[in-house]
């Protein structure tokens, strides 16, 4: 790869980091006169704002138990949480929403893994977590 080359593929990796930020609503302030940057993203992860809008609508909208209530209410939560297992089954291009199983955390979904699936793993299996 020639020096003119690497510069290209560098410059069309480049993202804007500000562009980011505007996307996080908590990031809009500054702590003893600078940006905030939060990196403990492992313990609470900050939301940007298209999920602050979605949980919002949620709790304003249809906030119920999902699988569980034979009512409007639980049917909008329901088709809603169902709805975002086929989101991210196209994201990470699953081949079946039965592919993607919700967790409270890393820790537990590491545990589910370590203690359920893999006794049934086999060469080649993938996990993402």
């Amino acid at each position: 790869m020639t020096d003119l080359s690497m510069a290209n593929n560098t410059q069309s990796m480049v993202f804007d980091v500000q562009a980011i930020r505007r996307d996080f609503p908590i990031l809009n302030q500054e702590i003893n006169g600078k940006p905030l940057v939060y990196l403990d993203n492992g313990a609470s992860a900050q939301k940007p704002q298209a999920v602050l809008d979605a949980m919002d609508r949620y709790y304003r909208e249809m906030h119920s138990n999902v699988h569980r209530g034979a009512h409007t209410l639980g049917d909008r939560a329901t088709a809603a949480f169902e709805g975002a297992r086929e989101t991210v089954r196209q994201f990470l291009n699953a081949s079946s929403t039965r592919e993607i199983i919700w967790t409270r955390g890393t820790t537990e979904a590491i545990n589910l893994v370590a203690n359920g699936l893999a006794p049934r793993l086999k060469a080649g299996d993938e996990i993402l977590v």
